[in-house]
């Protein structure tokens, strides 16, 4: 088994009331069962098929998040589990989470992703893009934009990282004062393995650690 569990031990009592989602991508159900069994609820998946294979025959109260850049076409395959979607970058793809979710009669929680990184390799949408999903959104009765998602530049540079964090959390309390998102707006999630602790520090609700926990990772096909 390759789970640190001092290591999860440790980072549950730094986090304090931030949530931990534990990033169990192409990680053996083995090693999920055992952080589940010490209390862990929260595990994030980046490819569609394995989680739907995971979510198969893992305990049914796992809360599942996709932390990965979702498809258009697929998200019909975990609509009628997941409970929240992290890397909602565009509207339509919303519109299709929607149309999803209202087959299996469920709301479900999203979050906006915000380009906030140099790297062009990032998804996520500016400001003017979040306004129109904003405002698009009312009418989709069967999601929730709950927040914010963004991933910093991968650099040594901390205060580089620091400065990314604090402009998400400066967007982040903007919006939350937009007449549109009617009281639901209260998830931030950024920060992972590498720097958690400044996205702590700059306000971050959640917080998606990988590594740390589970040690390096090996990349299989990535299916569906």
């Amino acid at each position: 088994m390759a789970v640190n569990i001092e290591k999860y031990n440790g980072i549950r009592k730094e986090l304090g009331r931030v949530t931990l989602v534990a990033v169990s991508k192409t990680k053996p159900n083995e090693d999920i069962q055992a952080l589940y069994e010490l209390g862990q609820r929260d595990f994030g998946e980046n490819y569609v098929q394995e989680l739907v294979d995971k979510q198969a025959v893992l305990p049914k109260d796992i809360r599942w998040h996709f932390i990965g850049h979702l498809q258009s076409n697929k998200v019909k395959y975990i609509a009628p589990f997941v409970h929240l979607i992290h890397g909602v970058d565009s509207f339509k793809l919303l519109q299709e989470i929607h149309k999803q979710a209202a087959k299996h009669d469920r709301i479900i929680d999203c979050l906006l992703q915000v380009h906030i990184a140099q790297e062009e390799t990032k998804f996520g949408m500016d400001e003017n893009e979040l306004e129109e999903a904003l405002a698009g959104a009312s009418g989709l009765p069967h999601v929730r934009v709950c927040g914010l998602m963004g991933m910093a530049s991968f650099t040594d540079d901390q205060a580089k990282v620091r400065n990314e964090f604090r402009l998400l959390k400066t967007l982040f309390d903007k919006i939350g004062e937009w007449p549109v998102v009617n009281g639901e707006w209260t998830q931030l999630s950024m920060g992972m393995s590498g720097d958690y602790a400044l996205a702590i520090e700059e306000g971050s609700t959640m917080v998606r650690i990988g590594s740390l926990l589970f040690g390096a990772r090996t990349y299989p096909d990535k299916g569906i």
